[in-house]
């Protein structure tokens, strides 16, 4: 339960269960007076507006509960936008100075409706200090295993009461594949399919988790862009761990909003590796792709052009030529056991 200020450490290895681009909602409160439990999902970061107030008191961006004055404590209960087992989670306090918690813990449970007083919660955090206007990275002991099918929802509660900025919730995806027909294809590099992006030569100007979101990419920071080679090897890459081993059928390439910054080409490549690990040079890599030209703002989709199709892959190895940016990769295949 150690706690660490250390920069994107849950961000690089895990995906945010609790992103309001996966459906995560805020269903339930305990109080909210100050400022709504909706605002802990939003994506972008927690901003402050000195002179900004309403009706309640000041304006705070995040969730804040009014002064507690007979014992007890605040909680909020949030649906994940995408089951799993979670590893990590960011209880972000920033601009909470006087009015952040003292503490907080951690509830789990899954269910297929809104919980109620009948919901049996699973402890993953007992009552931990947290620091104001800080990004509390806080571990989950993997003494709270989840379901198989993974934890739905979270309770954060506060104490005794105050505000939270942002709540991030980090951890591994667990797709329910029941819901997949016999010989159906599936986008196996999507984030919500437990997709993950293990390495890349460079994101300067945007993240390769980008490159793997539902939706088509909204502006050109909504997407995978390096920055502008000035020498070494001729391209950049990207390695994603598919969700499970698959036979490719059909790749969607989007340079969408990327006009004067889009790669020159690509290529894609595929290899059968362990689950846990990131192959490098030495793996096997097969061709899935050759080398193509590609155009500004356009998704490119091939289907004939796909080779080496017949063999089943479990990452993947995006290379762009020489450098740039790419709004969505998608690799559409027939999942394997």
């Amino acid at each position: 339960m150690a706690k660490t200020t250390e920069a994107n450490r849950f961000n690089r290895q895990y995906t945010d269960l609790a992103s309001r681009r996966f459906g995560a909602q805020a269903l339930a409160c305990s109080d909210d007076f100050f400022a709504e439990m909706e605002n802990m999902l939003l994506p972008e970061p927690a901003q402050f507006i000195a002179d900004r107030y309403t009706h309640h008191g000041k304006w705070m961006d995040g969730w804040e509960s009014r002064r507690r004055r007979h014992g007890g404590h605040d909680w909020c209960i949030v649906r994940l936008g995408l089951p799993g087992q979670i590893r990590g989670v960011d209880v972000d306090t920033s601009f909470f100075l006087g009015n952040a918690p003292k503490q907080i813990s951690l509830e789990a449970c899954r269910s297929d409706v809104a919980p109620d007083g009948a919901t049996t919660w699973v402890t993953l955090l007992t009552t931990t200090p947290v620091e104001p206007g800080s990004h509390n990275l806080l571990d989950v002991p993997p003494s709270a295993p989840a379901p198989e099918a993974g934890w739905t929802h979270l309770r954060l509660n506060i104490y005794p009461d105050g505000g939270v900025a942002r709540l991030r919730v980090y951890g591994e995806v667990c797709p329910d594949w029941r819901w997949y027909l016999p010989g159906e294809l599936v986008d196996l590099a999507a984030l919500e399919n437990g997709a993950r992006p293990l390495a890349c030569s460079d994101d300067f100007f945007g993240v390769m988790e980008n490159a793997l979101m539902p939706g088509r990419g909204a502006f050109m920071g909504d997407g995978w862009e390096t920055r502008r080679r000035r020498g070494g090897p001729d391209h950049d890459w990207m390695i994603v761990k598919l969700g499970r081993s698959g036979l490719v059928r059909k790749v969607e390439l989007d340079t969408a909003h990327f006009k004067g910054n889009f790669p020159e080409s690509f290529a894609l490549e595929g290899c059968l590796a362990q689950a846990d690990a990131c192959p490098d040079e030495t793996g096997l890599w097969i061709p899935l792709i050759g080398r193509t030209v590609l155009s500004a703002d356009r998704n490119h989709r091939f289907l004939m052009e796909v080779q080496g199709g017949h063999q089943p892959v479990s990452h993947v190895r995006l290379k762009i030529y020489p450098d740039g940016g790419v709004s969505r990769l998608r690799v559409w295949c027939e999942p394997q056991e």
